[in-house]
């Protein structure tokens, strides 16, 4: 489907679909995201999405937001942002009206624990095959190896945030490549 084809009912509701059935915030909601709008409806490529994901990560705000911001913009400009952002954001908003005047009085229900214990453990296994498929698709060469151990160390040996290890992995990253461009 052509880009600038797509109608913004289409996004909207495409974002709601996964807004309403995405539980565990943003990494939660990459493997759906892959299914629908790259394997599904082809807005974009999986290398558009891990960008979009990267990118998401280090601005302010809800990566899973940022990503359909970013989908949207791409497939319809501002109006394509807005669709695909009030589309995703819809159903949890309903949902936490919802959960905030019900679930008061059974807070401490066992099995509402027990519900929200599963739920967590398959958000769990959620985030980890998406990090298996993120591993397949980032990490290809030596310089990436290197790139991932740097990265790990800096943050869990060195204690720097999420913020700093991004912003350092790339600038590594650049390097080679702005060196490269320079010699040509």
């Amino acid at each position: 489907m052509i880009a600038n084809k797509v109608r913004l009912w289409q996004i909207y509701f495409t974002f709601f679909k996964m807004g309403a059935i995405t539980f565990g915030g943003g990494y939660a909601m990459l493997p759906i995201l892959q299914n629908e709008v790259v394997a599904k409806k082809r807005w974009v490529t999986e290398v558009d999405l891990l960008n979009y994901y990267s990118i998401g990560q280090c601005t302010p705000g809800i990566i899973a937001v940022n990503a359909a911001s970013f989908i949207g913009y791409k497939l319809r400009g501002l109006s394509g942002l807005v669709s695909a952002t009030l589309g995703l954001m819809t159903p949890s908003i309903g949902l936490v009206l919802l959960v905030a005047m019900v679930l008061r009085q059974y807070m401490d229900s066992p099995y509402l624990q027990w519900a929200f214990g599963g739920i967590r453990i398959g958000v769990l296994a959620l985030i980890v095959n998406t990090v298996i498929n993120m591993w397949r698709g980032s990490v290809r060469y030596w310089r990436d190896y290197a790139v991932f151990i740097g990265a790990a160390l800096l943050l869990f040996v060195g204690r720097l945030p999420a913020v700093g290890v991004v912003i350092v992995a790339a600038i590594v990253a650049f390097i080679p490549n702005f060196s490269r461009r320079k010699r040509l």
